[in-house]
């Protein structure tokens, strides 16, 4: 991987870790279009993961810091049922990231296919969300928690946004939109770093090989860099679109970029 690719796929994942378009599926793409393996490619994918998880903790740092002080009083007050709400969210993913790593990075290195496939399911599942008009509830429950997880465990196929997932699933749910973008984020932080740490664990127990591939230290630093910075960016925008109800537009944009990915598995 030269340092233009990294660069350019640093802030293809930055731009769209928040974006209800799938960064997984937009990587494999432009691994494709790079010519790069997506297998080979995984430490990469997870570095700049992790930049966008610090992004989201820049951005996002208010309500943090509020939910960290909450916990620290030692008390089932607002923040420590909040954190709880985190922690059922993360049991999905966390299953599917014990007995079924292998399977994940399988998919991740076969093919277009695949993501073309899921891109129009974001489609699908974005459209569905924005007409759907359930009735609004308070907070976020413990079971809604666990159902937006569920739908976070399902979007480690790439091609299946994460956040369009966890947002619209939240929508459905009746959850108020105000707050749904934020709990997104914040969910999605512990899981991405516990994969960051195994990979570091692996590659300590002498399987670099296996989890670096071929990319260098110089385009390493670069995606993430760019990927940091672009998530900033990104976060802070998607919150205000998710504000104003505007997911139809990246249902639209699925569409077309799913239709087209799929026409180029058959050329």
């Amino acid at each position: 991987m030269s340092e233009f690719e990294a660069l350019i796929l640093g802030l293809i994942q930055g731009l769209t870790e928040y974006l209800p378009v799938s960064s997984s599926g937009h990587l494999a793409i432009g691994s494709a279009l790079f010519g790069i393996d997506g297998e080979s490619n995984l430490t990469f994918t997870v570095a700049v993961h992790v930049a966008t998880v610090l992004s989201t903790l820049v951005i996002l740092w208010k309500e943090i810091d509020w939910l960290l002080k909450g916990l620290f009083k030692f008390e089932l007050n607002e923040e420590t049922r909040y954190v709880i709400n985190i922690v059922v969210s993360m049991i999905p993913i966390a299953i599917v990231g014990f007995f079924f790593k292998d399977k994940v990075e399988e998919i991740f290195g076969s093919g277009l296919l695949i993501v073309g496939l899921m891109l129009l399911l974001t489609a699908s599942l974005l459209a569905f969300s924005y007409y759907a008009k359930p009735r609004q509830r308070g907070k976020i429950t413990m079971k809604d928690a666990f159902i937006i997880g569920i739908a976070q465990a399902c979007a480690v196929m790439p091609g299946l946004s994460r956040s369009g997932s966890t947002i619209a699933t939240g929508l459905l749910l009746g959850n108020k939109k105000e707050k749904l973008a934020q709990f997104s984020f914040l969910m999605v932080i512990p899981p991405i770093l516990g994969e960051a740490l195994l990979d570091i664990k692996k590659t300590i127990e002498g399987s670099a090989e296996a989890a670096v591939g071929k990319i260098e230290l110089l385009p390493l630093i670069i995606g993430f860099t760019a990927a940091f910075v672009a998530g900033c960016f990104a976060c802070k925008w998607m919150i205000n679109i998710v504000k104003k109800g505007k997911l139809i537009y990246f249902a639209i944009y699925c569409a077309i970029v799913g239709t087209i990915t799929l026409v180029s598995t058959f050329f």
